[in-house]
């Protein structure tokens, strides 16, 4: 598998950010990593492995990110109205920055023109970030792989909230979403996976408020809800991975 290392300068955070590429073609897919995570996550917590067979044939390259949650989501001791405001700023070095970089590169690398679409791919807090990247920038992420998410900024910002807020809050911003809105037609042709287990650690109420929202306002995003032995935890997002992958990418 070819692995690049990447380190620069993120004008919208004002700090140097790392990232990590697997794969030498394919789909371009975003990994978000768990709550506080770190590039690396991918690769350490062997993700990469059950990637693997996708990367290696040139189905998918993956783009591996730094989360900044400890300032923003995790730092519940700070001020959420600044806290919300790095976190935007960390949106921003994703859209204006990673994603024009992600998109060169597979362009580049698969000999393409203009292929705009990036997959969103997270667990848990990760799955979180992605799924908010592709409901609210249709037009740069249009495939999701969201495993374990929450998908209501309250776990994040403890019911404070303001217009920022409201913008990084899935259930908030989609239930309010007009039923004429172009973005519902944009989602229905892109391809977005959202999955949660009904086991151990599992918090799916969020997930069923996202599939209710999705019914009433005509938004084909797959929701698929697995048991009660489905816990939160690496072996079962392993075992999605290699079950909604062929999905994914076929």
């Amino acid at each position: 598998m070819k692995m690049q290392y990447f380190k620069e300068y993120s004008q919208a955070l004002g700090r140097d950010m790392e990232c990590k590429v697997y794969g030498h073609a394919g789909r371009p897919v975003l990994f978000i990593p768990c709550q506080d995570g770190r590039f690396f996550d991918f690769e350490n917590y062997h993700m990469s492995y059950h990637w693997a067979p996708w990367i290696e044939e040139g189905k998918a390259m993956v783009f591996a990110i730094d989360t900044i949650d400890q300032e923003t989501w995790s730092d519940k001791s700070g001020n959420p109205y600044w806290r919300i405001r790095r976190h935007e700023q960390w949106i921003k070095f994703i859209t204006d920055e990673m994603a024009p970089f992600i998109r060169e590169m597979a362009n580049r690398c698969n000999g393409w023109e203009g292929y705009p679409g990036i997959i969103a791919f997270g667990c848990s807090l990760g799955a979180t970030h992605a799924a908010n990247l592709f409901f609210r920038f249709p037009d740069q992420f249009d495939g999701l792989l969201a495993l374990s998410g929450i998908y209501t900024a309250d776990y994040g910002f403890d019911g404070y909230m303001d217009e920022l807020v409201y913008q990084n809050s899935p259930v908030h911003y989609l239930s309010n979403m007009p039923a004429d809105h172009p973005y519902i037609g944009r989602y229905n042709r892109n391809k977005g996976i959202i999955c949660v287990g009904q086991g151990p650690w599992e918090r799916p109420e969020t997930t069923f408020a996202l599939r209710d929202i999705f019914q009433a306002k005509g938004i084909n995003t797959w929701v698929d809800v697995w048991g009660y032995d489905c816990a939160h935890d690496w072996p079962w997002w392993y075992k999605q991975v290699e079950y909604f992958l062929p999905k994914l990418l076929g």
